[in-house]
């Protein structure tokens, strides 16, 4: 059922105009898509030895199936794009310049024939997953934004079955919407997803929390580039801490203490809440707490604001990247904030 599912899917195309004005993406648009088409598509951004400025490319109106494909790709060799949602930007071009830091290529940024090369394997881009109960164990429904309402809840689990899949699977929700139109995402049904890479492994000895950039690097005791994930690092109102901290311990699951007095206002709250855990706790499904009082690195509820929107001081990623780089660290790997 699940080949003839894929099969279906692969074979299915929309009108080339409906495709273009909505901004469809398929399934089989995906999958047959070439990433040759980006070599000509500059991407300059150095993120292991920044000396070139960022360059954000005009905003596409649709998502791109060679950008879903490339960004699938780079998930699968340990270079996290962020969330993959088919659109170019700022977090694609750095994971294609750590994918190149890691393979000992010069870290330019840039699609060229050998970063393909390196990138295609045999492996699928998207698969068929059917949705189990295990998959829908932590929705619990939509949930208010305020902080004071939010405190009523015993957990801070996710609001949808497709925000869920769309964070086990790296994706943008919309984007797995994308795929999947005709799919109320309940238990026995049949959807296709990303094909994400398994967790890296390794031991981080120390990290690069580099504000410019909005990246974190984080590298072995050889000085090997291990992992390199989009990051937002601070604000202008709340800057992250200068200099080198450490690694004091792990907490997955932590329960967050909101205290206006330390930190920031949100709405009209003035009294101290505490959070539940959960994905959607402010500060994710993961704290990584660091040396200099109530700074850490964190996870997120809304993975695709990732160095788009300002944090409270701290490092903010997905929570995936998070789990994953907190599998790899121990107390007292030191963390360097570059500004």
């Amino acid at each position: 059922m699940r080949t003839h599912l894929l099969l279906a899917l692969w074979l299915t195309t929309l009108v080339p105009s409906l495709a273009q004005d909505e901004g469809l993406q398929t399934a089989n648009a995906v999958t047959t898509s070439t990433l040759d088409v980006l070599i000509s598509r500059a991407m300059p951004v150095d993120a292991v030895s920044p000396n070139i400025a960022p360059v954000e490319p005009a905003a596409p109106k649709h998502s791109e199936p060679a950008i879903a494909r490339l960004q699938v790709r780079l998930d699968q060799a340990g270079a996290s794009p962020g969330v993959i949602d088919g659109f170019d930007g700022e977090n694609v071009r750095k994971a294609v310049a750590a994918f190149e830091a890691l393979k000992g290529l010069p870290a330019d940024g840039v699609v060229d024939p050998e970063v393909i090369r390196m990138l295609e394997t045999e492996a699928p881009v998207l698969v068929s997953h059917v949705i189990t109960s295990s998959d829908l164990e932590g929705v619990v429904g939509p949930l208010p934004e305020d902080y004071a309402e939010l405190a009523q809840f015993e957990h801070l689990g996710f609001a949808s079955a497709a925000e869920a899949l769309a964070e086990q699977f790296h994706m943008d929700i919309d984007f797995l919407k994308t795929l999947n139109p005709d799919s109320g995402f309940e238990e026995g049904e049949e959807v296709v997803v990303a094909a994400v890479g398994d967790p890296m492994e390794g031991r981080v000895t120390r990290i690069e929390a580099d504000k410019r950039l909005g990246q974190l690097r984080a590298y072995d005791a050889t000085n090997r580039l291990i992992v390199a994930y989009p990051a937002t690092v601070g604000s202008e109102d709340n800057p992250s801490p200068a200099g080198i901290h450490t690694v004091t311990a792990v907490a997955p699951e932590p329960t967050y203490t909101y205290n206006p007095e330390v930190n920031f206002q949100q709405g009209d709250n003035t009294k101290v809440l505490e959070l539940a855990g959960g994905p959607n706790n402010p500060v994710g499904t993961t704290w990584i707490d660091l040396s200099e009082p109530t700074y850490g690195i964190h996870g997120t509820p809304e993975p695709s604001r990732i160095d788009k929107a300002d944090s409270h001081g701290c490092v903010r990623l997905t929570n995936w990247d998070v789990e994953e780089l907190a599998g790899m660290v121990e107390q007292g790997v030191t963390v360097e904030f570059i500004q």
